[in-house]
């Protein structure tokens, strides 16, 4: 039986997470979040909504984030896998526009801890890949955001070699650069204030 863990990345406050995990001859059973426990680790999660999307291989998902109401997520994969992508956005963070990025599979039963303040995206690895997140501020559309996935600026290391194509909406296809989303916006508050 697996306890929780809990990793540190190499940007403050971003987590990687193995969660409670049991497997027996029955089958399985897991606890992705108990609040408590998170608040013991220093991450103060108050869910207000889950939201789940199905995708293709290759379809990628982002970089997105809120201007105000900013969310702080848990996201995990519950069948395939992706190269789940988190950008610091936060005002003043020492490691302000430097990316991280995680396999996330339901192999692997990683979860993903991400604060406010961060942009976040993924590109699906397996056809009918399911991914969850649950959310710490309810979806507003008033300040919904992202930057360009492939931004030189960020020179985030996407996976394509693994994809035969990468598949975007025409909303992600059209997002800015950093730089043009800063010269409109700056950062995005830590704590999700306007």
């Amino acid at each position: 039986m697996r306890t929780f863990e809990f990793l540190q990345t190499s940007i403050a406050g971003l987590t990687m997470l193995r969660p409670f995990f049991a497997l027996d001859g029955r089958g399985w059973f897991s606890k992705p979040f108990e609040q408590s426990i998170f608040a013991a680790h220093g991450i103060e999660l108050f869910p207000r909504e889950e939201l789940r999307s199905c995708s293709k291989k290759g379809v990628l998902r982002g970089l997105h984030f809120q201007r105000r109401c900013c969310q702080d997520k848990l996201v995990q994969v519950l069948s395939g896998a992706v190269f789940d992508v988190a950008v610091d956005l936060r005002k003043d963070s020492e490691t302000f526009g430097q990316w991280e990025g995680f396999y996330l599979s339901a192999e692997n039963r990683n979860i993903l801890y991400i604060p406010k303040g961060f942009a976040h995206g993924f590109l699906a690895l397996e056809d009918n890949t399911l991914f969850s997140y649950l959310c710490g501020e309810r979806y507003d559309p008033e300040s919904d955001g992202g930057i360009r996935w492939n931004d030189p600026q960020l020179s985030v290391s996407w996976p394509l070699e693994r994809v035969e194509q990468v598949i975007l909406s025409d909303k992600d296809a059209a997002l800015p650069t950093l730089a043009e989303f800063l010269a409109q916006y700056g950062p995005l508050p830590a704590e999700g204030a306007p």
